[in-house]
């Protein structure tokens, strides 16, 4: 006889390693994914030192450095310069924008200007993916020489908005596997040591599940497994309906799949099997389900 037992055992073992393997892949993806940021970020800053050092020249000065670039906040950086020096807003926007747009990260960001010896901001524009969001006031306006520094903050989207994407539907792709295997690998409620060694009697009909047969009048009839699943619930509750829902779930749901004909199928070939006894017949109960009378 079939043994369930080991095609569960085998199903679990297959479900452990799919899963080994999917969070290998995940674990290897995010690390891959982090590498990645830090090549970026440090590409990032180095076009930032290029703009410190294009505005440095559009002031005239081929000398003085350009400081290390801060990071301040998240997603957030300074550009300082070690002299004072002047310029002008539209060549401001048009040198950022420009060095910006090598960069395949960047869409949305804001540049505030910060004079070191005021408070407040000596200017400000915001450039956004859509034009028509773009803020750049003050245009035409030299700004007087002065110890500046630029912040530059960019809105959160490509490299942590990507990974974070990536990694919640990785998690929730594993999720959904998980669930679709456990549902195929939980064991159906198995019958009772009893229950596999008890003989059912039906009137003429001695039902012996362990040993797949049917005795009606002396005459042996062999059963498959699946007759044998619905015959014992059936011989369980006799003269009791029983719900096709029920049967369909307890004998086919846990294999990943329900099958309405093939109920219909296992429940005409018992009919036939039991025809030698008239005293026991399974019958249609109309939009409940089916029961199995066993008249003394």
């Amino acid at each position: 006889m079939f043994d369930s037992r080991k095609l569960l055992t085998g199903k679990r073992k297959y479900l452990f390693v799919l899963i080994i393997l999917l969070l290998g892949c995940l674990i290897c993806a995010a690390f891959s994914m982090a590498g990645n940021d830090d090549f970026d970020i440090a590409r990032r800053e180095v076009l930032l030192r290029d703009i410190g050092h294009e505005l440095l020249l559009q002031s005239g000065d081929s000398t003085s450095r350009v400081l290390p670039v801060e990071k301040i906040a998240e997603n957030e950086y300074r550009v300082s310069f070690e002299k004072e020096l002047t310029f002008k807003p539209e060549d401001l926007v048009n040198t950022i924008k420009r060095l910006l747009g090598k960069d395949p990260l960047t869409s949305d960001y804001v540049v505030n200007v910060l004079n070191r010896g005021k408070a407040g901001i000596a200017y400000g524009y915001a450039i956004s993916k859509n034009k028509k969001n773009d803020i750049v006031p003050c245009r035409g306006r030299v700004q007087p020489t002065a110890r500046y520094s630029i912040d530059i903050k960019f809105k959160p989207t490509g490299i942590n908005t990507a990974k974070n994407g990536y990694l919640l539907s990785s998690l929730s792709f594993l999720a959904i596997i998980g669930f679709i295997f456990l549902r195929t690998v939980m064991p159906r409620s198995a019958p009772s040591d009893g229950e596999r060694t008890k003989i059912f009697t039906l009137g003429s009909v001695s039902f012996n599940p362990s040993k797949q047969q049917l005795i009606i009048n002396n005459k042996t009839i062999d059963l498959t497994g699946t007759e044998i699943r619905v015959l014992r619930i059936f011989a369980l509750s006799p003269n009791e309906v029983i719900e096709r829902s029920r049967l369909q779930k307890e004998i086919w749901e846990d294999e990943g799949v329900i099958v309405g004909r093939s109920l219909d199928m296992f429940i005409s070939k018992l009919r036939k099997k039991l025809e030698l006894d008239p005293n026991v017949n399974i019958v249609v109960i109309r939009g409940k389900g089916y029961k199995l009378e066993v008249n003394s």
